[in-house]
C-alpha cells in the first residue's frame, strides 16, 4: 500500500486530484481487509456475549426458583466456561474463513 501510494506521488504529470484518487485506490484493499476483520471479530464477540447472557439468565432463574447461591455460582461458572470453550473451538474455523476472505480482496 505504501509503495503504491509513493508511486502515485511520483507521477509529475498527474493533478493533485488524480494523485489523491490514486492513493485512495492504493488504500482500498487495506480498508476492506480492516472492515472484514473488524466485522468478523464483532460477530464473534456478540456470539460469546449472547452465550454468557444466556448463562446469566439461567442463574437468575435458578435463584428465583430458590436454589442456593453457592450452587448457582457453580452453575454460572460452569456455563460460562462452556461458552468460552465452545468459542475457543470456533477460532480455527474463524481464522480460516478470514484468511480466505482476505485472500480474495483485490490488491
Amino acid at each position: 500500500m505504501f509503495r503504491c501510494s509513493a508511486d502515485c506521488c511520483e507521477d509529475s504529470q498527474a493533478s493533485m486530484q488524480q494523485v489523491h484518487q490514486c492513493i485512495e485506490r492504493c488504500h482500498a484493499p487495506l480498508a476492506q481487509a480492516q472492515a472484514l476483520v473488524t466485522s468478523e471479530l464483532e460477530k464473534f464477540q456478540d456470539r460469546l456475549a449472547r452465550c454468557t447472557m444466556h448463562c446469566n439468565d439461567k442463574a437468575k432463574d435458578s435463584i428465583d426458583a430458590g436454589s442456593k447461591e453457592r450452587q448457582v455460582k457453580r452453575q454460572l461458572e460452569s456455563c460460562v466456561t462452556k461458552c468460552v470453550d465452545d468459542h475457543m473451538n470456533l477460532i480455527p474455523t474463524l481464522t480460516k474463513k478470514m484468511k480466505e476472505s482476505l485472500s480474495s480482496i483485490q490488491k
